[in-house]
């Protein structure tokens, strides 16, 4: 039996089924749990989505899948069904990302750093711009998604986590606290974040919900769409060959300016002509269509990553020094007798 190779003729034989039984009975008699992330919807009902998937499997592989066998999200259960053509909603309404709680946490503090009502326009107006937001998938939203309501909420979480707050705080993220914090410290700097977001989502210029899968494990100060655009400058061929050329021109080789790595020392010609580039100005202090070959820096691969992984960003400079400062160490611990023939140091034996 080939896990996820179940046919629309299936799934609505286990509709059929549930039906029949009552969904209490249903899971109990294969030993499933209520949905806690999606449901499927069919027909103006709601079903538990892992449940009919499982049980699908009866109908066209003899036997229906055991819980433990598969999960009930995006990469079994959810992704099997949206393949037989049928429409899967979330129960709960995703978190809050980082750029969302940007917006909030703008709100928050140009509100004195007060949290507001549900029925205040500038939440209504707010809660409009995060449902246009293309972070989240629409799958991944239910019918409360980001309404007046949840906004409020959030702005509550984030004005009881300031310092001045004398109260218990509200439930919150730690992303709440980590914005919070950083609009204390860089008000300015925040707020042109926030008003880039804003025009961005004015002009329609984010496009792609999810991060490219290479970017899966980065972090971004600014938040994944601005990031996203940050991400399509650096691939820009013709800021990158320019960068390439002017480096040539002036004599030097094309080096990570982190570690010094060389393509073309290491792969040959397969290497010639080759490196990555990182635009060291964030985006809120670059703006749009202002990029100079001076912003740009030479990066390999490995590097690149490790710059972005994390926020805040190193620059190539800081990253140089992290780098020497690891070769400068080992190079001061002495090796253990018999390294360097593959032979295991004694322990001590007291």
């Amino acid at each position: 039996m080939r896990k996820g190779a179940i046919t629309r003729a299936a799934v609505l034989k286990s509709i059929v089924e549930y039906d029949e039984v009552g969904r209490s009975e249903f899971l109990a008699k294969y030993g499933f749990s209520e949905a806690r992330s999606y449901l499927l919807l069919h027909e103006g009902r709601g079903y538990d989505s892992k449940a009919i998937a499982g049980v699908a499997h009866k109908w066209d592989h003899g036997r229906a899948l055991l819980p433990e066998e598969f999960s009930g999200g995006k990469e079994h259960a959810v992704a099997w069904l949206k393949r037989a053509g049928f429409e899967v909603k979330a129960v709960k309404n995703p978190d809050w990302a980082r750029d969302e709680v940007i917006l909030a946490c703008h709100l928050v503090m140009a509100n004195g750093w007060k949290g507001l009502d549900a029925n205040d326009p500038r939440v209504i107006e707010l809660s409009g711009l995060l449902q246009v937001m293309p972070i989240h998938a629409e799958a991944d939203r239910n019918e409360t998604f980001r309404n007046p309501n949840g906004v409020a909420r959030k702005t509550f979480d984030i004005a009881t986590r300031h310092p001045d707050y004398q109260g218990k705080p509200t439930n919150g993220g730690a992303t709440d606290v980590e914005v919070l914090n950083d609009f204390l410290a860089r008000p300015s700097e925040m707020t042109e974040v926030a008003q880039l977001i804003r025009q961005g989502i004015a002009e329609g210029d984010f496009q792609v919900t999810p991060l490219d899968e290479d970017q899966e494990d980065y972090s971004a100060p600014e938040g994944r769409l601005l990031m996203s655009r940050h991400r399509r400058r650096e691939r820009n061929k013709g800021l990158r060959k320019k960068k390439i050329a002017a480096v040539l021109k002036q004599g030097r080789t094309l080096a990570c300016e982190a570690c010094g790595f060389n393509f073309e020392e290491v792969y040959g010609d397969r290497g010639s002509g080759y490196i990555e580039c990182h635009h060291v100005v964030p985006l809120h202090k670059a703006g749009e269509g202002r990029t100079k070959l001076s912003d740009l820096a030479l990066i390999c691969a490995n590097c690149h990553r490790m710059i972005h992984r994390r926020a805040p960003w190193p620059t190539p400079r800081e990253l140089k020094s992290l780098v020497q400062g690891r070769r400068d160490t080992e190079a001061r611990i002495p090796a253990q007798p018999g390294a360097e023939a593959g032979v295991e140091p004694a322990a001590n034996v007291s």
